[in-house]
């Protein structure tokens, strides 16, 4: 592909939805366009406001706490999987309202302890606070949401 149509399609792709540079250079390569204009389609593309990653990181992370309910620790490493820079993922986590993000861990750990089969409480725990440790949350977070969700169930 040519990078004059790889500029005019990234242009269209990134005009109805987000994505950063890394995931613009994979594309890059894939279509086999030559490394000699990666950088210069990039940069028209950062000039003219379709790729941002300080806003794609924030409609990420927004995206992933309140849809998909997951945690920071996911989100973090899902952004730096796609080549974000720390300092990026660390503002825009800043973003994240921390009552939903505790009524989100307790959500997903009401709807794990109906499916649950533990013979003893110390094995229900051990299985919630393993679920909230997969879903990316901090096990701070998880150690709280877990004895506030068995509390709310005995009562």
């Amino acid at each position: 592909m040519s990078a004059e149509a790889a500029l005019e399609r990234l242009e269209a792709q990134c005009a109805m939805s987000e994505y950063c540079t890394g995931e613009v250079k994979e594309k890059l390569y894939r279509w086999g366009v030559p490394a000699s204009a990666h950088s210069g389609i990039l940069e028209r593309l950062v000039a003219g406001r379709f790729v941002d990653d300080n806003r794609f990181a924030r409609a990420y992370v927004r995206d992933k706490s309140v849809y998909g309910k997951w945690g920071r620790r996911k989100i973090a490493m899902g952004l730096m999987a796609k080549r974000i820079g720390r300092d990026v993922v660390a503002e825009a986590m800043e973003e994240i309202d921390e009552e939903r993000y505790f009524e989100n861990l307790c959500s997903i750990l009401r709807t794990k302890m109906r499916t649950v089969k533990a013979e003893t409480d110390y094995e229900l725990r051990m299985k919630l606070y393993q679920r909230g440790i997969q879903c990316g949350y901090e096990s701070s977070f998880v150690s709280r949401a877990v004895s506030q969700v068995i509390k709310g169930n005995s009562e």
